[in-house]
């Protein structure tokens, strides 16, 4: 099972004491609001989610991963790679994505846990290309992926809700 450790983080796979902790982050509206079509998850959508995000661990060797205070064990959120199958106009691609509790935000540990699968991607899992998505306004995942070194490459829109996005690209070699 792949760990990260972070100075403030454990990064780890989805155990079933996750669920209750995870859908009252995604029961939270000010959290879901930059998310998909900004709708909140109940619970039953949160295990849904969970156990899709374990199939791509088994199926691709990558995913989101659970993210845990190492000072308290408390989840904090999740942070991880996925394919966003979403936006077909940008396949072949591996995103980076978080979410985090509203606890948690504001303290510099969504871009600690990011920076950390971000290195993961392109060192263990030897991607050449990662993308990350965000909502055109929103302004902290924008700053984020920035931070990562991460460039903007395209605006576009999401197929499904008609959102405009902003695809940020972060290359380590030449196509």
């Amino acid at each position: 099972m792949t760990t990260l450790r972070t100075p403030r983080l454990t990064l780890r796979r989805w155990r079933e004491d996750d669920v209750a902790p995870m859908a009252a982050i995604n029961a939270d509206p000010e959290v879901m609001r930059w998310v998909g079509d900004g709708s909140v998850r109940d619970r039953a959508a949160t295990e849904d989610g969970i156990a899709a995000w374990e199939r791509e661990w088994e199926q691709r060797g990558l995913g989101p991963f659970a993210v845990e205070v190492r000072e308290t064990g408390r989840l904090a959120g999740m942070a991880g790679l996925t394919v966003p199958v979403f936006l077909p106009e940008i396949l072949p691609a591996v995103e980076l994505g978080w979410r985090f509790g509203r606890p948690y935000r504001g303290r510099g540990l969504a871009t600690e846990a990011a920076r950390a699968v971000l290195d993961f991607a392109l060192r263990d899992r030897g991607l050449a290309r990662v993308v990350g998505v965000h909502t055109v306004g929103n302004a902290a995942s924008e700053a984020i992926l920035r931070t990562l070194g991460m460039r903007p490459e395209r605006e576009t829109t999401h197929p499904a809700y008609g959102l405009p996005l902003c695809v940020h690209v972060i290359e380590t070699r030449c196509a």
